[in-house]
C-alpha cells in the first residue's frame, strides 16, 4: 500500500498543494528527460515515493538506462482516427497517489477522449491532488517564444504550453548544452536514428539554429531569475539594488539619435533588478567639462 499523501502526514484538514519542478532545454536531445529521471532516482534512494507518470525515451538507451528501477504506472491506450495512442493514465496516478510523479514533455496535447485537452492541465490536476511534479519542456514550446522559433528555424511547433503555466513553476532548471555537443550526440546516434538524425543536422540542427535556440532559453531562464530575485527583494524590503547585473552606460553627442538611445537603455534596464542606467554627454569646449546625469527616473516611456 502507497504511503499516505502530503496532507493526511501533514494532519491537515485538506490537500497541500504539491510543487512544479520543470527541466528547460534549448531543443530536443539536451537531456531534460535524463535529469528528470536521474533526480527521481536520486529521491528515490532517499526514500521518496517516486513513480513514472510518463516518460517518453524514444529509443535511447542511456535514457532508458536511467528509467530502470522506477516504477511506472501503467499508460493508458487510446484509438483516435483509426490509430492507437499511448497517453498518462492520469486517474491511476491520482489513486496510487505518489509522493512525486515524473511526468515528461509539459506541452504534449492529448488525443481525443482524455478529460485534459494539454498535459499541463493534466499536471495542474497532479498538483492539486497534493503531488509534486518533475517535467520537461523545450523553449520552442513556450507560447510567446513560438513565432521567433519560427522565424530562426523555419519549423512551426503546433504543441504550446502558456509562459505562465511555466513561470508558475517551483523550480526552473536549465539543461544547456552547446550546440557543438549536441550535434555530436545526433552524429552518434543518441538522439534519433542514423537516417533521421542525419535530415536533422542538415536541417533543425544546424549550428546556428541551435546557437540561437540556446540564447534564447538562457534569456528566457535568466528573466525568470530576475522575477524570482525581485519578489525576494520586495519580500524582504531590499530597497538598495544588488549588483548582479551590469549598469548601462549611454553615450550621447547632443545629436536626434540622443532620444532613442536613452529610451532604448530604458528598455534594457527594465529587465534588470534595480534597473539603472547612467547617460554621458560630452561637452564640446576646451576643458572637455564631462556631465554625467541619472536618468533612472526620467519618463522616457
Amino acid at each position: 500500500m502507497p504511503p499516505p499523501g502530503r496532507a493526511e502526514a501533514r494532519g491537515t484538514g485538506g490537500p497541500v498543494r504539491g510543487t512544479l519542478r520543470v527541466y528547460l532545454g534549448a531543443a530536443p536531445g539536451v537531456g531534460k528527460t535524463y535529469a528528470m529521471l536521474a533526480e527521481g532516482q536520486r529521491l528515490s534512494e532517499r526514500g521518496t515515493d517516486v513513480v513514472i507518470a510518463f516518460v517518453e525515451d524514444y529509443g535511447r538507451p542511456r535514457t532508458r538506462q536511467m528509467a530502470e528501477g522506477l516504477e511506472s504506472v501503467p499508460r493508458r491506450t487510446l484509438e483516435h482516427r483509426g490509430r492507437l495512442f499511448s497517453e498518462m493514465d492520469l486517474d491511476a496516478v491520482l489513486a496510487r497517489r505518489p509522493q512525486v510523479a515524473l511526468v515528461d514533455e509539459l506541452a504534449h496535447s492529448n488525443v481525443a477522449d482524455c478529460r485534459n485537452t494539454k498535459r499541463w492541465q493534466d499536471i495542474e490536476e497532479l498538483l492539486q491532488a497534493g503531488i509534486d511534479v518533475i517535467s520537461t519542456v523545450n523553449v520552442q514550446h513556450l507560447q510567446s517564444l513560438n513565432d521567433v522559433v519560427q522565424y530562426i528555424t523555419g519549423v512551426r511547433q503546433h504543441e504550446t504550453v502558456p509562459d505562465e503555466v511555466v513561470r508558475a513553476a517551483d523550480q526552473i532548471e536549465l539543461v544547456d548544452l552547446s550546440a557543438e555537443a549536441l550535434r555530436r550526440r545526433l552524429a552518434e546516434g543518441d538522439v534519433y536514428p542514423a537516417e533521421k538524425a542525419e535530415v536533422a543536422l542538415r536541417h533543425y540542427f544546424r549550428p546556428g539554429n541551435l546557437t540561437a535556440l540556446r540564447e534564447i532559453a538562457m534569456l528566457w531562464a535568466a528573466d525568470r531569475v530576475d522575477e524570482a530575485l525581485l519578489r525576494y527583494r520586495h519580500a524582504h524590503s531590499i530597497q538598495e539594488p544588488w549588483a548582479t547585473r551590469d549598469r548601462l552606460l549611454v553615450a550621447l553627442s547632443g545629436g536626434p539619435e540622443g532620444e532613442t538611445l536613452i529610451r532604448r537603455a530604458k528598455r534594457a534596464a527594465s529587465h534588470a533588478s534595480g534597473g539603472e542606467f547612467l547617460a554621458v554627454h560630452v561637452s564640446p569646449d576646451d576643458s572637455l567639462a564631462v556631465l554625467i546625469t541619472s536618468v533612472v527616473d526620467a519618463d522616457w516611456s
